[in-house]
Parts: structure tokens; sequence; C-alpha cells
């Protein structure tokens, strides 16, 4: 009977039976659990599947296949931070081995799939609670950290308007901080982005 690994239901099991990574889905279920190795998050999975399919690659056409070496090769096809002519070296030096780039980095997932897979194939789930609550802390003291930034600043303007240097008349203050993700154009009052566990980026 075949098991969650051989199960080619998602781009990522797919890709899991066609490059062979016999127990790789195992191993990318542990990570995002926790169970008996550090946790990582879904984009740090992603990173991995995605620098394991091109280190697969990589030792299938004879070149060194260690672990820097394909982190490296997979930055410099992958971050928009590195220069056009760096991504085109690595690009060139894969292919003079007789890597097909263009298929590799077609491979390549997000880490929207990692998590498809993981819930919907194996059937795995990641419990919140401590991430939950500690953005309820960091809300927490943000929220008081406005209440004071308000506080602090009606009592400056008041000494200022009764010591006669500014004009002004009976006023209210609104404080608040808002946040505008250049990635995704949305923009949400700060209680609003920790609400919503994050923007649209998601």
């Amino acid at each position: 009977m075949s098991g969650p690994d051989d199960t080619p239901t998602t781009k990522v099991g797919r890709l899991i039976e066609i490059y062979e990574l016999d127990g790789f889905g195992t191993e990318l279920e542990a990570y995002w659990t926790g169970e008996g190795v550090e946790r990582k998050s879904l984009r740090d999975l992603a990173t991995l599947f995605n620098e394991k399919l091109l280190r697969t690659q990589m030792r299938n056409h004879g070149m060194s296949a260690v672990d820097s070496d394909a982190e490296s090769y997979y930055e410099l096809l992958d971050s928009d931070e590195v220069s056009a002519g760096r991504a085109t070296e690595a690009r060139r030096d894969l292919e003079q081995h007789g890597i097909d780039v263009d298929e590799v980095t077609n491979d390549f997932v997000t880490y929207q799939a990692i998590r498809g897979y993981l819930q919907n194939v194996r059937g795995a789930s990641y419990e919140q609670t401590e991430d939950s609550e500690q953005v309820a802390k960091e809300q927490e003291r943000l929220e008081r950290l406005i209440t004071r930034t308000e506080a602090v600043s009606r009592e400056k303007l008041e000494r200022l308007r009764d010591t006669d240097r500014i004009d002004l008349g009976t006023f209210r203050m609104f404080v608040g901080v808002n946040v505008f993700c250049e990635s995704c154009d949305s923009q949400y009052s700060i209680e609003e982005l920790l609400d919503a566990g994050g923007c649209e980026c998601g």
C-alpha cells in the first residue's frame, strides 16, 4: 500500500515521486510540526524543498551537491536581490553540466504548495497556540504604547495651550499605527493586521 510520500495528488507529492525523494515527506512533516526537531516555517520548508530538487539534479549531472553549493545556486536563481549578471552566470554553469534550468525552476514550489501537501496529503496539522499567544501579547504591548502616546501627546498640547503658547480649543486625540504592505498593496491598522493574522500575502 502506498504511503503519503507516494501519493502524487499535489505538485509536491508528484515531485517527491519524480525525484525519488523517499522519506522526504515525513521529514517535511516533522519539521512543520516540530516533532523531534526544531520547527521550521512553511516558507523555510519551501526553500528546503526547492534546494533538495536542485541538489538532486546537480548530483544526477555529476556536480558537487553538498548543501552549501545547492544553497548558493538556489539563492542565485531565486532571489530578487541577486544581480542579473550573477544569476546568468549561475544558470550558464548549471546548463553547461546538462541541467535544464527552466525545468528545475518550474518545479520550484511555494509555501502554499507545501502547506497543501502537508495538510491534504499527509493530514498533518500544526497547533499554533504558542504563536497566537505571542501575537496577543505583542498586540497588548502595542496597544499600551499607543495609549501612552495618546496620553503624553494630550498632556503636552494641553500644557502648551494653558500657558498661551498655542491656540487650541476643546480637542480630541486620534492616535494609531497603520501598516502598508508593499508586496500586496494592502493597508491595515495595526489592530486589524494582527486580528487578521497578517496581510493578503498569505
